[in-house]
């Protein structure tokens, strides 16, 4: 198979869907890897790095996107790239197509195979391809909620962890899976006070018992996150329905119950965001004000680290890639039930059930297409 890897054009991403060692087991696999030149250098591999890994190194995206069978990326793809796909390619990608009907449109429209790293999943019922970038957007949450904390852009003024005689700040957590551990390890690490909340009790008494008392844990209710965020210095919105829309959990007219620049940090904007006045924002000005509380919503956190997210993204990927590339996408998903769950739209037809939902369209699930 030709397989193609573009760089990314979403402003201030700087991460790439292959790093030079994917091409390596690739090539070695017998497939051919075409990349745009450049793609690599925000994550610090550069067009010498790709080509002696076996890679051919194109001159700009269109020959990418024309010469290739898939597509690897990382971000969506945006109204260019989805222009220059075409029915019979593949795409895998992030997608997060429940917030997004002009990309579900356009996808339909170009009759491509997309298959979202985001809804495989795993025989544990987790996200494999999701978990690596929550596991670093949980840990820089509550980084940039502490430098928007900051008098200087727009915050409360006040150091997450205190000092001798003065208080540390309250942080509150919504959601406690794989962002929300992230986020409350790197929180309790800097010694802010620390609440998650969270439907399952399974996972309250797990995350009581592996900080060993260091936070406290709350079972979630709407009365408790309106309890709990009028204290709060910072809130990390850690929530997640997979292929849903995110669910709105703090409302526009609580703002004004909470202090004076506190902190809104929606690690969940991609999925839409889940409080109502999130809307995405860039690295390049990532964050606003609402009611006189702080809101981070960058869309895309781990673009930031780019080179540690691009490998913990590329270990993660690999293995499905080279399915996809040794099997073609029928043969791999009727084989893997897990890379199934990712298959979002095919020849036109919406294949995400709870996308459908979302944006009131038609949807029909992986199952039903592969036996029609």
């Amino acid at each position: 198979m030709k397989i193609g890897c573009p760089k990314e054009i979403k402003p201030q991403e700087f991460r790439v869907g292959m790093t030079p060692a994917a091409v390596t087991e690739a090539v070695g696999r017998g497939h051919g890897v075409l990349v745009e030149s450049g793609a690599g250098l925000g994550a610090g591999f550069t067009d010498e790095d790709y080509a002696a890994a076996g890679a051919s190194i194109a001159p700009d995206a269109k020959s990418v996107f024309d010469g290739a069978e898939m597509i690897v990326k990382v971000k969506e793809p945006q109204p260019a790239e989805r222009a220059m796909l075409r029915e019979g390619q593949v795409l895998f990608t992030y997608l997060h197509l429940a917030p997004d009907p002009d990309q579900t449109r356009d996808l339909l429209g170009s009759g491509v195979t997309a298959i979202a790293y985001e809804t495989v999943t795993d025989a544990r019922g987790g996200l494999p391809l999701l978990a690596p970038m929550s596991e670093v957007a949980g840990r820089l949450a509550p980084q940039v909620g502490s430098w928007a904390l900051q008098k200087a852009n727009g915050g409360r003024g006040v150091l997450l962890g205190g000092v001798p005689g003065v208080r540390p700040a309250n942080v509150v957590i919504i959601g406690g899976g794989v962002v929300g551990t992230a986020a409350a390890r790197v929180a309790v690490g800097m010694g802010a006070n620390v609440t998650v909340t969270d439907r399952s009790v399974t996972r309250l008494s797990y995350l009581d018992d592996i900080f060993m008392g260091r936070l406290t844990t709350q079972y979630s209710s709407a009365a408790a996150t309106a309890d709990l965020i009028r204290t709060a210095d910072m809130v990390i919105g850690a929530v997640l329905i997979p292929g849903a829309a995110a669910p709105k959990l703090v409302t526009r007219d609580q703002l004004s119950t909470m202090q004076p620049g506190s902190v809104l940090v929606d690690v969940a904007i991609d999925q839409g965001g889940c409080f109502e006045t999130s809307r995405a924002t860039t690295h390049q000005d990532p964050i606003y004000e609402v009611d006189g509380v702080v809101h981070y919503c960058v869309a895309n956190m781990p673009g930031a680290v780019a080179r540690t997210s691009t490998q913990a993204l590329g270990n993660a990927t690999l293995p499905f890639l080279l399915a996809l590339a040794d099997k073609g996408w029928r043969q791999a998903v009727l084989e893997d039930p897990h890379l199934r769950a990712g298959l979002s739209t095919h020849g036109g037809r919406l294949t995400s059930p709870p996308v459908g939902e979302a944006l009131g369209l038609e949807a029909i699930t992986p199952d039903q297409l592969l036996a029609g």
